[in-house]
């Protein structure tokens, strides 16, 4: 049976959209399919760090593929960079450049005030509401690489339209990395409009 590690995004979670029906999918295809919650309940103090050591507890050092969306796709191939275990990938508009982009995307204002201050506020969509967020992610996040190289065979999807991270970020990493498989779909960073369309892709990808 074939496992895989789905990978939600920042301030998202095991039970957010494209989670649950790519879980329906890959089971309903005989895979077994874990999601863990990335910030292990400690949202206020996130790191890339810290997230890669939950996927480590998740993954038990087994043979097993990651499936990973934005921040979550940063991660899985993180991990994969450093697992060889890890058989194949699934990226979902991943976040590549994590720490480099997001002083740029707030603004350096904004990223000025949340050194400063040390904690800012940020829309967690999992739950709802906003939650207090350390600067150490970002601290931590310098200190991974903006494009992990991988060689285990990757399938990414990113939106033409995404305006949270940038598609030439993929684009850029699919020129260098011949074992990955770029598809470029007409929509937003979300990629709902198009889940039945990845979802016939990824599961023969995954799953066979």
């Amino acid at each position: 049976m074939t496992s895989i590690l789905y990978l939600h995004g920042f301030a998202s979670g095991p039970s957010s959209t494209k989670a649950r029906f790519f879980r329906e999918r890959l089971e309903r295809a005989g895979a077994s399919v874990e999601i863990p919650d990335l910030a292990a309940g400690d949202f206020e103090n996130l790191t890339i760090a810290g997230q890669l050591a939950v996927m480590d507890d998740a993954a038990r050092g087994r043979p097993l593929a990651l499936m990973g969306s934005s921040m979550g796709g940063y991660l899985a191939a993180l991990y994969a960079a450093r697992h060889p275990e890890v058989t194949r990938l699934v990226l979902l508009a991943p976040a590549f450049g994590f720490a480099r982009r997001w002083p740029s995307r707030l603004g350096p204002n904004v990223a000025d005030e949340w050194r400063t201050r040390g904690r800012m506020d940020f829309y967690h969509y999992g739950e709802g509401r906003m939650r207090s967020l350390s600067y150490g992610l970002l601290e931590d996040a310098a200190r991974y690489e903006d494009f992990p190289s991988f060689a285990q065979p990757a399938l990414i999807f990113h939106g033409a339209q995404d305006d949270v991270v940038p598609v030439e970020a993929s684009q850029e990493f699919a020129a260098r990395h011949a074992n990955a498989r770029l598809e470029v779909v007409q929509s937003g960073h979300e990629l709902l409009n198009v889940l039945e369309y990845m979802a016939e892709r990824v599961v023969p990808f995954l799953v066979g």
